[in-house]
């Protein structure tokens, strides 16, 4: 019996250890700080939101949309972003990127596997509509 029982103690430990590097090799997940979200009352139902987004070495985002006009400055790193039908672009501190209400957000990731990058985002968007929606396959 003690042999079972060593036996299914290697199983779980070696079935642990291939989660953990599954979990491991998972891509990093963006960081989203909000900074402010303003009223704007010459547009009524619309806000404006400022926020930070930071992404590990190696991190991308899924396909999604804002529905908002969105600004992007980049403060530290370099990252990638595109939009459906646009052009790949990497962005290094200073350099900026628009998106609009209609646009998909096809590529968005750090352009680095070693370092990291943050870059700050003013949305101009419904008020209390989501950041951000993913967008569905195929769309």
């Amino acid at each position: 019996m003690q042999c079972l029982e060593h036996a299914v103690l290697a199983v779980l430990v070696a079935v642990g250890a291939s989660v953990g590097a599954v979990h491991a090799a998972a891509p990093a997940e963006a960081s989203v700080t909000p900074l402010m979200t303003q009223p704007l009352a010459d547009y009524p139902g619309k806000e404006a939101l400022m926020i930070t987004v930071e992404y590990p070495p190696g991190a991308a985002d899924p396909v999604h949309r804002h529905h908002a006009h969105g600004f992007i400055y980049v403060l530290e790193g370099s990252i990638v972003m595109q939009v459906k039908g646009g052009q790949e672009v990497t962005l290094t501190p200073g350099q900026t990127f628009y998106e609009g209400p209609h646009d998909v957000h096809t590529v968005g990731r750090n352009a680095s596997q070693t370092q990291p990058a943050k870059f700050l985002v003013l949305l101009l968007k419904d008020k209390g509509a989501p950041i951000l929606v993913p967008e569905k396959q195929g769309n």
